[in-house]
């Protein structure tokens, strides 16, 4: 004798499966490093002026005001995260700027070229920044995106997004002296591996492409963001990868920016685009 399934069965099986399905997406795990939950960050939407918000930085890692850039104007941007104000000041013409670091005394900008452009943090509040230091050639053909200022040595690393004398297995990175003028000084370079990065992702990625990286004091370890693999990748001081993190598109629209507070809170920026607005993304520290 055939059977005949009631369609009231059928529809309880269709709706049990979704919901499953749904609690399966609402109970996903995000791999984060420790100290962290990359699926649980504070959200501060960025005004209009930083749609394509891209570096970020903390002076003394002080989270009272932060201070950021976007790709297109030649100005700093600075606000305290939550309020609507943002305040700008101008230090150079248009142009493709990357990222921005502080040190000390001086505010350091990168621009994708690799010249920087330094002046003193004290002039950050006019309007047109006076006495700002050019510096052209310091760093070798190719474009940049990520930095980082060191306030205990004065130090500067630069990381090669895409580098003429880098191979598809190798990222190119330099560190520059910062000097009591505001010039700086060649120092040194790094690099890092990136067969190393793909054995601890699982995968071949490609090329590497960095965007940003930030020092984890609390663990001195290096993090390193690539807004194009979608990836946080950590090292140890001596830049030897240790593991990677994949970062969720829907979370992380285009991750540009990376910073720690002095209470080892990370931050990340996001590029906006004509839907979604530029956003800072903050995790908060978990002992």
């Amino acid at each position: 004798m055939r059977k005949i399934i009631s369609p009231i069965i059928v529809m309880l099986v269709v709706v049990g499966v979704l919901l499953g399905i749904s609690c399966k997406n609402n109970s996903e795990v995000i791999d984060s490093p420790k100290g962290y939950d990359l699926s649980k960050p504070v959200k501060y939407n960025m005004h209009i002026n930083l749609t394509e918000i891209s570096g970020i930085a903390f002076r003394h890692g002080k989270n009272d005001s932060l201070y950021a850039e976007e790709d297109e104007d030649g100005k700093v941007y600075y606000l305290k995260l939550g309020d609507k104000k943002v305040s700008e000041s101008r230090f150079a013409k248009s142009g493709d700027y990357e990222d921005i670091a502080i040190c000390n005394d001086y505010v350091i900008m990168l621009k994708s070229d690799g010249t920087l452009f330094t002046f003193l943090y004290n002039k950050l509040r006019n309007k047109d920044i006076p006495g700002v230091n050019k510096i052209k050639n310091v760093l070798p053909t190719g474009e940049y995106e990520g930095m980082y200022a060191d306030e205990k040595t004065n130090r500067i690393y630069v990381l090669c997004k895409q580098c003429d004398d880098d191979k598809k297995k190798r990222v190119s990175g330099y560190i520059l002296q910062l000097q009591a003028n505001g010039t700086v000084k060649q120092a040194g370079g790094f690099g890092i591996d990136v067969k190393a990065i793909e054995q601890q992702a699982g995968k071949k990625i490609g090329p590497f492409r960095p965007s940003a990286l930030a020092k984890n004091t609390n663990t001195n370890e290096w993090y390193i963001l690539s807004s194009v693999n979608k990836l946080l990748v950590i090292t140890d001081a001596n830049w030897i990868v240790k593991t990677t993190y994949p970062l969720k598109p829907s979370l992380f629209l285009q991750p540009e920016g990376i910073a720690f507070d002095n209470q080892h809170n990370l931050y990340i920026s996001n590029e906006g685009d004509l839907v979604s607005a530029g956003n800072v993304l903050k995790f908060n520290y978990i002992k």
